[in-house]
């Protein structure tokens, strides 16, 4: 080898080098600058705008032809924040319990909350009644808080002359005609995130808008460089094209954990983003923290929106929900914040979530019930308490599991929390369960057991009363009248499902056993104990026609929350239980649908069209 052959050769060893270290270096950097955020858990979602001054849909209000383009802008005049204090949304947002917020500074109506100076920017400064930046005085009072920023940008602007896209049927010009008009778009948006990011500094871009155009349309890769130029570090959702760093699931409840390791839930009180006084549908705080814990049992965040109105304040609402979601979250920090994805179902039947280290396993336990078994597990733990009361609970350990008592407890309003604790990371294994026959259920100590193998038989297809007990309760096999009295009129009373059920659903519709009817439409849903709140069902892409609980004929009213009506994801069904109804062994409530049930298990994306 020649001597210049050699020179080219290092030279390529070095480059090679080079760029192997430069990829290690930024998948290390990529991982430090999301520590932050996969442990924050939770975070606030804010959308203000002058859509709150009406009670109208944000930008989608104009481009759906629900109200002229002049008209929405109308609004500019009543949008005063004359009782805006940020200071007040800051110390609110950090009370519960999140660790950071994202404020919409434009949205698709290209209404800027601060003083930009990019080419016919619509700004609150000039053209709003307010007369001034708002987003300044917010993002200085985040950051001396604590907590992280985050800024909302829509990349299309349906205000802007540069701009393609004015409304749903109208266009300014079609994009391939006039490249020009589109370049000056482009610099246009950079220019304003260029703003963004010397002015306010912001830990994460959470953009939104980016199906009307490609990656390359966008220039997308040169719109994350230019973020990365001012910030490395910077955090970047998935709406860019996919050029960002977590996934951003929109109003439905993954059913199943998504694929990516980072993401977060958007979610919205009620049913409307920006502030809308008709809509009064908002969920219990109790149904909030539920779906906070959902997230974190995920590995994702949830993030909680709210809708100031136009003067600034906050709906009563509102600030009701986000004080409840501090009381739980203060109490419970431990089982929040450094935690990783949690167990199977299949190993029990309450959410669950560990901490970072692997050693503490957390069970979030939203019913009030005597004891929690945790199975295919064979490492002993070292303790078991209750998070936020400093109580050690007793507990035993056999082939089944670990058998947890709960009966001393005094139970949290919406979730208590189980802390289990071993010397090093538990090791679950899935075991073939033993068949369970009629024998069995005799065999167990008392009657709790005994209901608890009859539940966990029929939600696996395996009907122990086959032929032995039919649908009306009268026991047909004489053996069953050895069973314990109490025991028969529980199996009785339940015979419409013991009788002739199926098997149950996949896992992840809903936090407990379940059966079908033959026909498979009837649900049947298992619940143990007395729940603090509604029962939920997710991905349920059925209409209900009635809702009963088995064996007593009592009918239940339901809630659905989160279906939008032009999105086909399945919003989620809430079912009351009034306490003096529930059996105190196992109640079993009937939901019949309107055909044979249909499970929605789908990826859960942006929602791209609001008509």
């Amino acid at each position: 080898m020649g001597f210049k052959k050699v020179i080219m050769a290092a030279a390529f060893v070095v480059q090679f080098l080079g760029t192997t270290q430069a990829q290690t270096e930024t998948a290390q950097v990529a991982a430090d600058k999301m520590a932050w955020f996969e442990q924050a858990k939770l975070g606030i979602f804010i959308h203000w705008g002058i859509y709150s001054v009406n009670g109208i849909s944000e930008s989608w209000s104009f481009f759906n032809n629900y109200i002229s383009h002049a008209n929405y802008l109308k609004q500019l005049d009543g949008f005063s924040a004359s009782n805006y204090r940020p200071q007040t949304w800051v110390d609110l947002i950090k009370a519960s319990g999140a660790k950071y917020a994202v404020i919409t500074a434009k949205h698709h109506d290209g209404i800027a909350l601060w003083d930009s100076k990019a080419t016919h920017a619509l700004t609150t400064t000039q053209h709003a009644s307010a007369k001034r930046d708002l987003l300044t005085p917010f993002v200085q009072d985040l950051k001396k808080s604590g907590l992280k920023t985050g800024i909302y940008f829509s990349l299309p602007d349906w205000s802007h002359p540069y701009y393609d896209v004015e409304t749903r049927l109208k266009k300014r010009y079609v994009l391939h005609d006039d490249r020009d008009r589109w370049a000056n778009y482009v610099n246009y948006y950079q220019q304003q995130l260029t703003e963004l990011s010397t002015q306010f500094a912001p830990d994460l871009l959470w953009f939104d808008g980016d199906w009307e155009h490609n990656a390359q349309e966008w220039q997308a890769s040169q719109t994350l460089a230019l973020l990365r130029k001012y910030n490395p570090n910077i955090i970047v959702n998935s709406r860019l094209n996919n050029h960002g760093d977590y996934e951003t699931p929109e109003q439905g409840v993954p059913v199943v954990r998504p694929a990516d390791k980072h993401w977060e839930l958007c979610y919205t009180m009620n049913d409307s983003w920006g502030y809308q006084p008709f809509d009064t549908h908002y969920k219990t705080p109790n149904m909030i923290i539920r779906t906070l814990i959902d997230c974190i049992a995920m590995g994702g965040n949830l993030l909680l929106d709210i809708g100031p109105k136009a003067d600034g304040s906050l709906a009563e609402e509102q600030v009701h929900i986000l004080q409840e979601l501090g009381r739980w979250t203060k109490k419970h920090a431990e089982a929040i914040y450094e935690t990783r994805a949690g167990i199977s179902q299949r190993f029990i039947q309450d959410k669950t979530a560990f901490s970072t280290d692997g050693k503490t396993l957390f069970i979030y336990v939203d019913a009030i019930k005597d004891g929690l078994l945790l199975e295919g597990i064979s490492t002993p733990p070292k303790e078991i308490n209750v998070v936020g009361q400093k109580k050690t609970l007793a507990f035993k350990q056999d082939a089944a599991g670990i058998h947890i008592d709960l009966k001393s407890v005094i139970f949290d309003p919406v979730a208590t929390v189980v802390a289990v604790t071993f010397d090093q990371p538990p090791v679950f294994t899935e075991k073939d369960k033993p068949a369970v026959d009629l024998s069995t259920v005799f065999e167990q100590k008392d009657d709790k057991a005994a209901i608890a193998a009859i539940v966990q038989a029929t939600a696996a297809g395996d009907n122990l009363f086959q032929g032995k007990l039919t649908e009306d309760g009268a026991f047909v096999d004489r053996q069953l009248m050895g069973l314990d009295t109490n025991l028969r009129a529980w199996i009785s009373k339940h015979a419409e499902v013991l009788s002739v059920a199926g098997e149950g659903i996949a896992t992840g519709h809903y936090a407990g056993h379940t059966a079908l009817s033959q026909d498979k439409q009837t649900l049947y849903l298992f619940v143990e104990g007395q729940p603090t709140g509604p029962i939920a069902i997710k991905g349920l892409n059925n209409t209900i026609a009635r809702i009963r609980i088995v064996g007593e004929g009592s009918m239940l009213q339901h809630q659905v929350f989160n279906k939008l009506y032009w999105s086909e994801i399945p919003g989620i069904v809430y079912i009351d239980i009034p306490k003096e109804r529930l059996d105190q062994q196992m109640t079993i409530i009937a939901v019949l649908l309107d055909k044979p049930i249909a499970l929605y298990r789908e990826k859960v994306g942006a929602i791209e069209s609001n008509l």
